[in-house]
């Protein structure tokens, strides 16, 4: 089997921007993904869209986009080929998944679909070789360096890493949500009833009529005609890692998704027609596994626009935490102009040199990672990690000892807002 320089595992944001960054940088790397395609949540769990991923000027209000050019770049090839409007939220994820493999394939990042890593062997703080099953076939995969770009850390935990798991208190986590989409919608009637929509769910839940736990209906727009993209059905108390709990998750969530269709179809003008296009093949995550390490984010760093002398990202969405117990969303605002920074040592797993970890699963708090998670900014971390490995790889060291001034010194030239 070959040995690579870099072995990425997660196929997301993550994972992609730190295999192509990494690929950019000279090194030879192997993207692993469990399902057929790139994009993660996007993908998979029709997440969509994109949450802000820019600050505003103060004194101009122009734009300012924080997660430096990886992640820019894709949404420049996507708006060539007419997957998105403009440098905002809405895209197309099947163009999304086009987009990334050529990127792949332009960058030289070596891919393997439909591939789930099942073990790690780990000798003396060190990842010596995965094991994989593809198509019923037992693979080993060999690098020098690794990055778990799961989600779940799911290779981090295999390899034997600490972690914490939803909120410190009772490890709840953020619930899971299955997407959704609805055709046959006449959109303008759904504009115009759109207040009416929770109003009315809300009188049916006082009454009992809807079993679905969240406080209101939360709907984006989509691409295509005549259909709404709901990121509204609500599952709480249930382990994001735990296989069974898992699978009741997306039988009870699916439950919702058909209420939801039965609740719009009696109650609200515009939806007589409709009907459930599609439900995402996998449910969505918000939060599960936080790999410890060797900084731990929390919420007044946060709040008090933390700087750090190993910054390598940064982000200002709000700290969006829906609540792992029942109804209810809280949210932190953070203003025009503002941002915290992400230390490098948020992404070096104690106990391990030659792993790193990129997107919603770095370290730090349940109340942290409600702002850092979305997917712009797990692209930002994806391309800090990828941009650490190849300095790992040409300064000889693992990727816990390389010269952060100099990663820095990288990323700022490719538009990271770190050292501000």
């Amino acid at each position: 089997m070959k040995k690579y320089d870099l072995i990425v595992v997660g196929g997301g944001f993550a994972g992609v921007t730190a295999a192509l960054e990494a690929a950019r940088h000279g090194v030879d790397v192997l993207l692993v993904e469990k399902y057929n395609c790139l994009g993660g949540a996007t993908a998979n769990c029709l997440i969509s869209p994109f949450m802000p991923y820019w600050s505003n000027d103060p004194e101009t209000d122009e734009k300012m986009y924080l997660t430096g050019d990886m992640f820019m770049n894709i949404v420049e090839e996507m708006i060539k080929i007419g997957g998105m409007n403009d440098k905002g939220l809405y895209f197309d994820e099947e163009i999304l998944k086009l987009v990334l493999n050529r990127m792949c394939a332009e960058y030289g990042v070596e891919l393997l679909y439909n591939t789930v890593v099942t073990d790690a062997k780990v000798e003396n703080g060190k990842i010596i070789s995965l094991k994989a099953l593809g198509k019923s076939q037992t693979l080993e995969l060999i690098a020098d360096n690794y990055i778990d770009a799961t989600g779940d850390g799911e290779l981090a935990y295999l390899a034997g890493c600490e972690y914490m798991l939803g909120r410190e208190k009772d490890n709840l986590c953020q619930p899971m949500t299955l997407c959704f989409r609805m055709s046959g919608v006449d959109k303008e009637k759904y504009l115009k009833n759109h207040a009416k929509m929770s109003e009315v769910y809300r009188e049916f839940k006082a009454k009992g009529l809807i079993k679905n736990p969240r406080e209101d209906i939360l709907t984006f727009g989509n691409f295509n005609d005549g259909v709404i993209h709901f990121n509204t059905t609500r599952i709480v108390k249930m382990n994001p890692t735990d296989p069974f709990q898992v699978t009741k998750a997306e039988i009870e969530a699916r439950e919702q998704v058909f209420e939801m269709l039965d609740f719009l179809k009696n109650n609200i003008e515009g939806f007589e027609n409709a009907r459930i296009q599609s439900t995402a093949l996998q449910i969505g995550i918000r939060e599960s596994r936080k790999i410890v390490g060797e900084h731990i984010l929390n919420v007044d760093e946060l709040k008090s626009l933390a700087r750090f002398d190993d910054a390598v990202a940064v982000a200002n969405y709000d700290i969006d935490i829906h609540n792992p117990e029942g109804a209810g969303t809280s949210h932190y605002y953070f203003g025009k102009g503002e941002w915290y920074e992400i230390p490098y040592r948020s992404l070096i797993p104690k106990g391990k040199d030659n792993l790193l970890i990129a997107g919603r699963c770095i370290s730090s708090t349940h109340e942290a990672q409600a702002s850092y998670r979305i997917m712009p900014y797990c692209a930002q971390l994806g391309q800090a990690a990828g941009a650490a490995m190849s300095l790992a790889k040409s300064q000889g060291v693992n990727p816990r000892d390389i010269d952060v001034k100099a990663l820095q010194e990288i990323l700022k030239s490719e538009g990271f807002y770190i050292n501000r």
